[in-house]
């Protein structure tokens, strides 16, 4: 931040994914003719709109219960790359395990899938809580397609990002989303409308709007098709614009 206040005549343009981090730029008086907010864009071919079939396939694959309610857990959330005991506070698996804490009572029979390395904090404590999970790894992100298929919501505990990319991710998966008001979520996000949205940290309306989800499947059907066509104006064909209008005079277009 110092170093942007101090160097503005040295910064011809600046990138920001979401509001948030527009305005703290903004704060360092730059010219506001130099920051772009372009967010973190999603490439739709490896996103498929969840259907029961494919669900079911990926689930028996898995070894996940077909009557389960599933819940996603992708974004990598402790420090280093080794068993990932060590939690980033930033990442709020904290606050992920409080609210699963709560829905274990309300909701029978919850299952947790996650991915990614480092995931060992959680995997204790969902441990603890005698929740059942299935970590698995994958090779390619593309792939990260396909689990989205066996969800039934995902939920954001963060109270700090950059994105994250699970937000659009879900969406054009048509998985309900339950995220804080962190990163761009804060942007894209309406709540009731394509997705919910609480404060950080607020692990009681996290859990309740998880239950509401799983309690109100026409509803949150109809917002999974609101998510999808806020997906499908974040691509990355759809900021191709915005992208050419940073690197005006520094790429050539042509190319």
């Amino acid at each position: 931040y110092e170093k942007i206040s101090q160097q503005h005549e040295k910064i011809d343009r600046i990138q920001v994914s979401h509001s948030e981090m527009h305005d703290l730029i903004l704060e360092t008086g730059i010219d506001q003719a130099k920051v772009f907010q372009i967010p973190i864009g999603i490439n739709l071919d490896y996103f498929s709109f969840k259907n029961k079939p494919e669900s079911q396939r990926i689930r028996k694959k898995l070894g996940i219960p077909q009557s389960a309610v599933v819940i996603g857990s992708f974004q990598k959330d402790c420090n280093g790359m080794g068993t990932g005991m060590t939690p980033k506070h930033i990442k709020g698996p904290d606050i992920f395990l409080k609210t699963l804490k709560q829905l274990k009572r309300r909701i029978p029979e919850i299952h947790v899938l996650i991915t990614g390395p480092a995931r060992g904090y959680i995997k204790k404590g969902l441990s603890e809580l005698k929740i059942p999970y299935t970590h698995t790894l994958i090779k390619h992100y593309p792939e990260i397609g396909r689990l989205y298929q066996a969800l039934d919501l995902y939920i954001v505990t963060s109270r700090q990002e950059g994105g994250p990319k699970a937000v659009l991710e879900s969406m054009a998966s048509g998985v309900p989303l339950i995220t804080t008001r962190v990163g761009q979520a804060m942007d894209l996000v309406e709540h009731e409308q394509n997705g919910w949205m609480v404060e950080s940290e607020d692990v009681d309306g996290l859990a309740h709007w998880a239950e509401w989800v799983v309690a109100n499947p026409s509803s949150a059907n109809r917002a999974a098709n609101q998510a999808r066509m806020t997906a499908e104006q974040n691509s990355y064909f759809q900021l191709t614009g915005k992208w050419k209008a940073l690197m005006e005079g520094f790429v050539d277009a042509r190319l």
